[in-house]
Parts: C-alpha cells; sequence; structure tokens
C-alpha cells in the first residue's frame, strides 16, 4: 500500500537549498564578506578594482591598531545602517590612544608608528609634451580618469619606490614630492575655532573608550557632539551657554562603546577621520584580511600580482 507525501511536506531539495541559503547567510553575518575597493584612498596597498575577503571574527574577537577596516560611513547618518557607503580605511588609534600627526608622520600616545610600506603621498610628476598620461596610470593600477587629458604636470599617490620607478619612464621629465603643508584649513575634523590643524600637522586628540567619562565644555564639545546626539543617540541642547543631555544639565560623560580613528594610506587623497571624526565600534563591518584578485572597475583587465594577497 503506498502512502502520499503530506502537501506540507518539503521535498529533499528544497531542504539542500534552504540549508545552503542558511549557511551562506551565517558565512555572510560572522565569517567572511566581499568588497570592491572603489577608489584610491588605500593607494598602493589596495587598488580600484581589489576584491578584498572581509573577515568579520575580528569585531568580536578583537581589532588591533594597524587593521585595515571596513565600516559604514559615519557621516551618512541619515541612511539606515545597512543602505550606508561601505569604506576601507586603516586604523592609526585605538580606543584611550592619543593620536597626532607631525609633518604628516603618526604618533600614538607620544610615540612614533611606522608607516605602512606601500603608504603613499602625494607627487608632482611632470610629462613630456607627446607623453599619454593614460599609459603612465595604467602601469600604476590608477583609474584614468585620475587625471585630465591633455595634463602635463600630474598629482599622483606614490612612495618613494614608484617614484624611482617612474624616473626611469621614458615620458617621464621629472618627480618632485609635495612638501608638508603649513597651512591651516577650516574643514577638519573638530571643526572648532580652537583646532587650529592640517592633514600633516593634527592633534593631539584622544580617541574615545567605552566607560570613559571625559569633561565637556565649550572647548571639547565640537569633539564630542556628534559622539553624544548621533552615535549614542542623546537629545542634546546647549542653551545660554549650559549643555543639557536628555533634558538634564551635565558637564560630564561617559561613552557607550569604543571608538577609532582611521586614516587612508594614501594620505594626500584620502577623507578619513581628519575630516569627519571617530568610527564607532559598532558601525564596522570586519577586518580586511586578503585580496582574492583585480579586476579593474572599469575594464575588468586584471592587475597582475593581486590575486590571493595577504593584507
Amino acid at each position: 500500500m503506498k502512502v502520499k507525501a503530506g502537501r506540507g511536506r518539503i521535498p529533499d531539495w528544497g531542504k539542500a537549498a534552504l540549508l545552503a541559503l542558511v549557511l551562506l547567510l551565517f558565512l555572510h553575518l560572522f565569517v567572511l564578506r566581499w568588497v570592491t575597493v572603489r577608489n584610491t584612498s588605500m593607494y598602493a596597498t589596495l587598488l580600484p578594482g581589489d576584491l578584498v575577503g572581509v573577515q568579520r571574527w575580528p569585531i568580536w574577537t578583537g581589532l588591533e591598531r594597524g587593521d585595515i577596516i571596513v565600516f559604514r560611513d559615519p557621516v551618512q547618518d541619515d541612511r539606515p545602517m545597512g543602505q550606508r557607503q561601505l569604506l576601507v580605511k586603516r586604523i592609526a588609534g585605538m580606543p584611550g590612544d592619543e593620536v597626532e600627526l607631525r609633518d604628516g608622520k603618526l604618533f600614538v600616545d607620544g610615540l612614533p608608528v611606522p608607516g605602512s610600506p606601500d603608504q603613499t603621498s602625494s607627487w608632482s610628476v611632470r610629462l613630456k609634451a607627446e607623453a599619454d598620461a593614460t599609459d603612465l596610470l595604467v602601469h600604476l593600477g590608477l583609474p584614468p580618469d585620475h587625471v585630465l587629458p591633455g595634463q602635463r604636470v600630474i598629482h599622483l599617490p606614490l612612495n618613494a619606490d614608484l617614484a624611482s620607478t617612474l624616473r626611469e619612464r621614458p615620458d617621464v621629465v621629472g618627480i618632485t614630492r609635495r612638501e608638508s603643508s603649513t597651512a591651516t584649513p577650516d574643514h577638519l575634523f573638530p571643526f572648532g575655532p580652537n583646532f587650529r590643524w592640517n592633514n600633516d600637522n593634527y592633534g593631539p586628540l584622544q580617541v574615545p573608550a567605552a566607560g570613559d567619562t571625559v569633561g565637556v565644555s565649550a572647548y571639547s564639545l565640537p569633539i564630542y557632539d556628534r559622539i553624544i546626539s548621533r552615535y549614542e543617540h542623546n537629545a542634546m541642547d546647549v542653551s545660554a551657554g549650559e549643555l543639557r543631555i536628555n533634558g538634564k544639565a551635565a558637564d560630564r560623560y561617559t561613552f557607550h562603546q569604543d571608538y577609532y580613528f582611521v586614516l587612508g594610506d594614501s594620505r594626500d587623497n584620502s577623507s578619513d577621520s581628519r575630516y569627519w571624526g571617530f568610527v564607532p565600534a559598532d558601525h564596522i563591518v570586519g577586518r580586511a584580511g586578503f585580496i582574492l584578485l583585480n579586476a579593474r572597475i572599469w575594464g575588468m583587465h586584471p592587475v597582475p600580482g593581486r590575486s590571493l594577497k595577504d593584507l
């Protein structure tokens, strides 16, 4: 006697598909996800078109200074978290660190921190009149829209090794490195008149850590106002020189989560913590662990030597 399968029974192929879907979701949330690099802010550590494996577990096991992290754009706080742009930068300051840039060199708690081997800064490259800048850009793994057509003096993110290779090219007349900036722009975090910093000479600035309590005054409020109101979701108001948090007068504040100070490896070509402030811990997606491959996003021509490269 044959027994008909119940109508509510899931067929074997359906179970397998459901199990595969659950496994993929688990891997995406807790183990690994993929991000494609879209700009040159981490050049020459990362190139446009690099497909990067992002390890999820360091969010829980712990990050370290020098790690390359992927995180949601803190400035896009008018969007749901999952709809914000993904950014890739290197941790320069851990929670509780005091960070400072002196002539472009990083100091943490007063001690110098060596830069990444592939870290770059801005150099001026003069080309011959008949030279095609596109060929040079392809050689460097940079997108062709990095310079204007017909431009003879171009500004490129280079380091000493890259500059040395360009000097050997017949289409290059000369190369000079940009000097450290002494100008004081007014567009850097924390945007207050008391912070006369620029992108080469910045800080010192203390990175907030969960549980730390700081005094909040007219001087320090530009550093912390976004943390208090946006990232930790408090109602904040300043009236007649008095700060009120959730309706109560306050001159101190205790942080509820950790924060990080991040920099791009292309220091003169990166919008990072110098420009918009700290990265909240709950915005971090994971640590960039390796490059799977490179397929240039403007032409799908892979850059040699980028496959299965550890970071």
